[in-house]
């Protein structure tokens, strides 16, 4: 007799779904890794310029803690093909698209961060150290607002219709 394994609501065994998931992670990574890798790469460039050398120690501060958390996402955005790589065909798919979802999740948020620095930093040389901060914060916000807020509003509609049994298309 055939063990007949649990199907979900796409009708997919677990390990298909996992496949499908770890297909669609390394999607949104290919989108994430662009902008981390292009932030980093002109990071890296910064410190080549003639203007640099003019920083003051808080503008350094700011250029060398945004350089190393443009790192650490592109470190994070990269954690999960490594881990794919190590664990390829040991049947523990699930356990990968599990941690590496994790990795992905904070690699946002450091993402988030170094983002908020380069603003401050560009703002702050550019038009003064007020500016520069009430940029950052402002980049910060955003990207709070649609990283996090955005989600759980979305989240939270469609539980709501659900709820009510109606479809629930937040584009309509």
């Amino acid at each position: 007799m055939v063990e007949q394994r649990p199907r979900t609501e796409r009708d997919e065994k677990p390990l298909e779904r996992a496949d499908r998931n770890f297909a669609e992670l390394l999607q949104e990574l290919r989108v994430t890794q662009t902008g981390v890798q292009i932030l980093f790469a002109f990071l890296l460039t910064l410190a080549f310029t003639q203007r640099f050398p003019s920083l003051d120690t808080a503008q350094r501060a700011t250029y060398v803690t945004t350089l190393l958390l443009a790192f650490l996402a592109a470190a994070l955005f990269t954690a999960p093909a490594a881990l794919h790589r190590s664990l390829f065909q040991q049947n523990v798919k699930p356990a990968i698209v599990r941690v590496s979802s994790w990795l992905t999740h904070v690699g946002l948020y450091v993402l988030m961060l170094a983002f908020t620095g380069a603003v401050l930093l560009v703002v702050d040389v550019t038009l003064g150290r007020g500016a520069g901060i009430a940029a950052g914060a402002g980049t910060l916000a955003v990207c709070l607002a649609l990283w996090t807020v955005l989600p759980r509003l979305v989240g939270r509609y469609i539980t709501s219709t659900q709820d009510r049994g109606e479809e629930s298309d937040p584009a309509a």
